[in-house]
């Protein structure tokens, strides 16, 4: 058998010198790595002491790791003394570069001078002379201190030529001296000395690090300012101990001003520092690029960190991503990148720490066993969101984005393929770029357009790109956005634009095109897409949009005039609107052509724009810094209010005459975009008056217009609104919106102005379940005519579209409708939240007005929905708590009977099983399940869960409130309720009760016009009628002879004779005076319009001579001659309070409906549970618990009931003669007020207290 080498050595040398046993004092020499660390010398960027700048230096430092550990060992058992005895306050260190020689002292108790029973030596020589001895052994012990593995001192003193430990111990009244050498084997024997001053206590440990053993001759420069480090270190960690270094006191007073040492030569930088409980202190601050921390655990430096720092830092990082992405859209960070840009400081106290090595420069203990946790403050987070670290973080993500979106730059090439749609200039991209237009167009249609009239340019010069809508804001894009962006990435391949670079006049040459040419509709929304092509070029190219020409719109007519061979043109409706009223709205002769858009245009008027291009191109053009703030101020998240300023000062009939030639940026953001602006908000927040929006205003007059008493299709009242009112959007929005005030259940409407005959949808989602609108019929509703009575239509300002009139500019309601029903919307630079409130009490408030009670006595409503059968409670001046009901039938089952208004039951009950155990519980909930079963006995009107919880869960929930751990509370502000008043103007009021008494205002503004216009009505029937009876007596007496005569010639008899022309108007359109007919709808014209003769006389049958129907016209003559005199005696006051009875008998008659309703359901559940019984089975049911109040009863309390009960006993009538013509009487008394269950509260703010109907008839009789 052979054996290599090796073997063949190791056979032949001795046993005894292969294999040996070492004592562990020799074992711990001739291996030190495994106690202190490496013995040899290492080169490291390190934190080091500069004695000259008195300050901390980041530097590459050579040192040995031992030499600087057991130095530590003992300056950090020093500060440990300060846990063991708090009245430690001093710790000395003198380090004697010269002499090699190392001593730590601090005050104190010292150590016991006594002998050890066990061991039999003292203990100052157990602690420092013999190995494997610690006071910290037991585990079960929960310190926080340094020392915990019993080497400890001991190795200072085992690589040490000479150690010497002194202590001075009160309790033994001696003070203990003791020398140990030659690497601790050599100890002299104790000097012990009994006598001590008063209040004498400390321990002092002195040595000589054996140098040779780490390689070194002398202390060197780096180890002294390392060791120097080690005690500035801990004079910052160690509050309320005074320390000394070489004789000097440092002059450090807490950690905060530790870390300024740091940072001497940058005096400005931002420091965040938190102190949290006992344990933890934090220091922040901005980094280099690259993550640097200094922490300690119990005194001891970890200069490589560890899970303490990883604790501190995840919270930090954590909450900035959340901050910054939630302000930069698609702003993508990850911790490492955060915790890239910090320099964290950390001073903790860990119970029990363990650490990776004997070095300690790693703590490796989990968060769960520190024993304490680092809760940092919200006020910490706050100074952190605005240090300058969070600018270096974002400008970082920012850099990262810009090199990322450099990808899709474009270049001046000469051929370019695979941009679908895209008709490239044959000269783009050549030497001739520069002469090259690019037409971006809105839309295919508009594309055709453009094509039509390069039969006039040509194409070597121009191209067309269509855009498909309106091109993304990417000022708040995120990355992701822009980068995803197909249209964005085009128009750079297709211009050849380059990110970050800057174009002047001559650089510009290097893009494919020379010139942008916009071609939009001439509307608001084709206004919004030049701007937002604007805002692209100036965000990310500002330098470009100051070239001159570079941007140019193209302007085609929105309005055409001719007359003749005279042909006029408008691009903007304020300019045709001027134009009209200066003569006088009077367009007689004139043919008017709207144009809806490009798409409306001829390919012959197309060839005929770019025939007269220097007419039809506006050039935009730089003037000033001003330009580039207007463009900021319209698309920039952060001019929110300054934005709402701009829209504030907004005048009407506002528009740029494009006679004027070039258009700056600022000109045509103030007086082109800004119309766009208004439109949008007029499109999504409501009127004061009406609380409509243009789209539910459009549906509502069809509905008048065509008095629309019998159902039909949602979808063909679409179709006839979309007709009748010129609407210009989608079919399906407009749907939408049909549905929308059609819908009835709780949470939509408290009423719906239109009639839902199939299913519009449900409180289960909302109304989301609503079917489609070709299989839902409606109608209007009976109460709407009575909101807007019929006989204001002829007084409303009716708005004009294409020279047809359609809806009024807003409607004049009996009670404001916006209150009834609220609004929702978000328009530009403003958003409107108005909640629901109960139109009983508005009704009511207005009688208060009425009958002069000042704004200021009337009380603030409270918010109200509509089959609602929890409560709403007011919580703050603007804010009210809307809670659903649930109750507890059982120790662990709660039965829950309603929601919070607008929680809809499907979502809901999908959380309640996602918090049952087993039901899917969603990964990322921070909430655990605390529900063991869930049961749903609800239907679509009526919520009815049972929940079985744990006796223990329900003891939580108890604890932390019901309603609050089943989310049956939701919240309802009212300080946001923003609305057009009645000039068109935004206008923030403070609360309902505002809103309530301008609507009064201009709303008994209506009623007086009214009551002119019906008396003016009345004035004029009088004198046609009285003409007629004239007329006909003439006739037959005679006097008048209008046989074989030409009809000028009877004319000019009756203008001798004085009779009136022109007196007779036909009927408003819209007034619904005829009720729909299936085969021929009136459509009347919708404005009064005169006859020009004397038809009213000379139409009349020849039946009219007779006796009777003279006497007939005499009596209808004196009748209105009585109404006229009736009308004259009657206020704008009286007829509003009819309007209100009559409103209030309407509630009653849904009040009605109602209830019918629900006895019906009622009696159908009863009907099925006794199929059930007689069927055999004896399930239980829970029942819901059936009220049988009206909806609209106002919750008032018990006086108020008996007062509005004794004056409802006793009615009054107003008038023997009805003011507006209607049969009934207007009687001057209060709605009708039916006592019943759960009406009646208590003047407190608390659950309703339950009265039955006798108790209320008995009330009923004592009035």
């Amino acid at each position: 058998m052979q054996v290599d080498n090796g073997q063949t050595r190791l056979q032949q040398r001795p046993v005894e010198e292969t294999y040996q046993k070492l004592s562990q004092l020799e074992h711990i020499l001739l291996r030190p790595d495994t106690y202190i660390g490496s013995a040899e010398k290492t080169t490291l960027p390190l934190w080091l002491w500069n004695d000259e700048d008195e300050c901390m230096e980041h530097r590459e430092a050579s040192y040995v790791p031992g030499l600087y550990k057991i130095f530590d060992e003992i300056l950090v058992n020093a500060a440990d003394h300060r846990q063991r005895d708090p009245s430690m306050d001093t710790i000395e260190v003198f380090i004697d570069e010269e002499n090699n020689r190392i001593s730590v002292k601090n005050n104190g108790s010292g150590i016991p001078v006594e002998v050890h029973k066990k061991e039999g030596v003292y203990v100052p020589e157990l602690i420092f002379g013999h190995l494997l001895t610690s006071s910290n052994y037991n585990d079960n012990e929960k310190k926080v201190v340094g020392g915990r593995n019993g080497y400890g001192a001991k190795l200072a003193n085992i690589f040490s030529s000479e150690f010497i430990v002194e202590t001075a111990d009160q309790g033994s009244n001696k003070r203990y001296h003791q020398l140990f050498k030659d690497n601790m084997s050599q100890k002299k024997k104790p000097t012990i000395k009994e006598g001590l001053k008063k209040n004498e206590q400390w321990t002092r440990i002195s040595f000589r690090p054996d140098l040779d053993r780490f390689g070194m001759s002398f202390l060197e420069r780096d180890v002294v300012a390392l060791m120097k480090k080690r005690v500035y270190d801990i004079a910052g960690i160690s509050p309320g101990v005074k320390v000394f270094l070489n004789g000097k006191k440092l002059p450090i007073k807490s950690f905060k001003d530790y870390v300024g040492l740091y940072f001497r030569e940058r005096q400005d930088v931002q420091l965040v520092h938190e102190r949290t409980g006992q344990r933890w202190e934090v220091v922040i601050a901005p980094s280099d690029g690259q993550f640097q921390n200094v922490s300690f655990v119990n005194s001891i430096w970890t200069m490589k960190g560890g899970n303490h720092v990883n604790h501190v830092v995840d919270q930090i990082a954590t909450r900035v991503i959340e901050n910054l992405t939630k302000k930069n859209k698609g702003l993508k960070l990850k911790p490492f990148q955060v915790k890239n840009h910090l320099c964290v400081f950390v001073n903790c106290l860990v119970e029990n720490p363990s650490f990776d090595s004997q070095t300690k420069e790693n703590m490796t203990s989990k968060q769960s066993s520190f024993g304490s946790k680092c809760e940092l403050s919200e006020d910490f987070f706050k100074k952190v969101l605005k240090n300058s670290l969070i600018e270096n973080i974002l400008s970082f993500a920012k850099f990262k984005q810009s090199n990322e979106l450099k990808k899709t730059d474009g270049g001046k090439q000469r051929r370019l393929l695979g941009i679908p749609k895209l008709d490239d200039a044959n000269y783009a991209g050549t030497r001739d770029s520069s002469k090259c237009t690019l037409i971006l167009t809105e839309g295919d249609s508009a594309k055709s357009l453009a094509v039509s009239g390069f039969s006039v340019v040509g194409r070597d010069y121009y191209g067309v790109f269509p855009l498909r809508g309106k091109l993304l804001n990417v000022r708040d894009a995120s990355h992701k956005q822009i980068m995803d962006n197909a249209e964005i990435n085009a128009l750079k391949k297709i211009l050849g634009l380059q990110h970050n670079k800057v174009y002047d006049r001559n650089t510009i040459k290097t893009l494919r095109y020379g010139r942008v040419l916009i071609m939009t509709d001439q509307d608001h929304d084709g206004s919004h897409i030049k701007g937002l092509l604007v805002n692209f070029f100036h965000h990310f190219w500002p330098s470009l949009v100051k070239v001159p020409g570079f941007l140019a719109e193209f302007l085609t007519p929105i309005v055409k005039c001719t007359r003749k061979k005279t042909e006029l043109t408008f691009f903007t409706i304020p300019e045709y609107v001027k134009w009209r009223t200066s003569l006088e709205n009077n367009t007689s002769g004139w043919k008017i052509k709207y144009y809806k858009g490009l798409g409306s245009s001829t390919a012959e008027e197309a060839r005929g724009y770019f025939s007269n291009l220097d007419r039809h191109v506006l050039e935009f053009h730089y003037s000033g810094e001003e330009d580039f703030a207007s463009i900021d101020l319209a698309f920039s998240k952060q001019k929110v209010q300054q934005r709402k300023e701009w829209l504030s000062a907004f005048q009407e009939g506002t528009y740029f005459d494009h006679e004027q030639g070039a258009l700056s940026y600022k000109t045509f953001v103030d007086k082109e975009l800004i119309l766009f602006s208004i439109a949008d908000n007029e499109r999504s927040i409501p009127g004061l008056m009406d609380g409509l929006k243009p789209s539910q205003r459009k549906v509502l007059f069809s509905c008048f217009k065509r008095n629309l008493k019998t159902e039909i299709k949602v979808a063909q009242l679409q179709g006839y609104t979309s007709e009748h009112t010129a609407y210009h959007h989608g079919e399906a929005s407009l749907m939408a919106t049909i549905i929308g005030l059609a819908q009835s259940f709780c949470g939509s409407n408290n009423i719906n102005f239109l009639h839902p005959a199939g299913q519009f949808g449900t409180r289960l989602q909302g109304g989301k379940d609503a079917a489609s609108p070709r299989y839902i019929f409606t109608r209007l509703s009976k109460i709407t005519r009575l909101l807007f009575p019929m006989e204001d239509d002829a007084i409303l300002d009716y708005l004009e579209d294409d020279g047809v009139s359609i809806e009024p500019k807003y409607y004049a309601p009996v009670i404001p409708t916006v209150l009834v029903n609220g609004a929702e919307g978000i328009g530009t630079g403003w958003s409107s939240s108005v909640p629901c409130y109960n139109p009983r009490v508005l009704i009511e408030l207005i009688r208060k007005l009425l009958n002069e009670t000042p704004v200021e006595d009337l009380e603030e409503p409270q918010p109200w929905f509509r089959h609602h059968r929890g409560t709403v409670r007011r919580t703050g001046p603007n804010n009210y708590e809307v809670h659903g009901e649930v109750r507890r039938s059982s120790s662990n089952k709660l039965v829950i009977t309603e929601l919070p208004a607008k929680t809809w039951t499907n979502p809901y009950k999908e959380w309640l099983e996602s918090m049952t155990t087993g039901g899917g519980h969603p990964a990322d909930s921070k909430e655990p399940p605390f529900l063991v079963d869930v049961r749903d006995g609800g239907t679509e009107t009526e919520v009815l869960f049972t929940l079985e919880v744990s006796d223990a869960e329900m003891a939580k929930m108890e604890d932390v409130g019901i309603h609050k751990k089943l989310r049956l509370s939701s919240s309802i502000a009212t300080s946001n309720l923003v609305l057009f008043d009645e000039k068109r103007r935004l206008r923030k009021y403070e609360n309902a009760r505002e809103i309530l008494a301008c609507f009064f205002k201009l709303r008994l503004e209506k009623y007086e016009e009214r009551r002119l216009y019906l008396l003016k009505m009345l004035q004029e029937a009088v004198e046609i009628l009285e003409n007629k009876v004239r007329f006909i007596k003439m006739v037959v007496d005679g006097k008048l002879k209008v046989a074989k005569k030409k009809k000028d010639e009877i004319i000019a008899e009756l203008k001798r004779l004085k009779f009136k022309a022109n007196a007779e108007k036909k009927t408003k359109k819209g007034s619904g005076d005829e009720e729909e007919d299936a085969a021929d709808v009136d459509e009347a014209s919708s404005g009064p319009s005169e006859s020009v003769n004397y038809d009213y006389l000379l139409s009349m049958p020849l039946w009219s001579l007779t006796l009777e129907r003279v006497q007939k016209l005499i009596a209808d003559r004196d009748q209105k001659v009585v109404e006229m005199s009736n009308m004259e005696k009657s206020t704008a006051k009286d007829i509003y309070r009819f309007d209100l009875d009559r409103l209030s008998e309407g509630l009653d008659a849904l009040d009605k409906e109602d209830m019918e309703q629900k006895r019906a359901t009622k009696a159908a559940r009863s009907a099925a549970t006794n199929s059930k019984s007689r069927g055999g089975s004896k399930k239980k049911t829970l029942a819901v618990n059936e009220d049988e109040d009206v909806e609209f009863a106002e919750v008032v309390s018990l006086p108020e009931v008996k007062m509005k009960a004794a004056k409802r006993t006793a009615k009054v009538a107003v008038a023997s003669v009805n003011p507006v013509g209607d049969k009934r009487s207007a009687p001057n008394a209060l709605p009708k007020q039916r006592l019943t269950k759960k009406m009646v509260i208590s003047d407190s703010e608390s659950e309703p207290s339950f009265q039955d109907d006798s108790e209320a008839e008995e009330l009923l009789a004592d009035v």
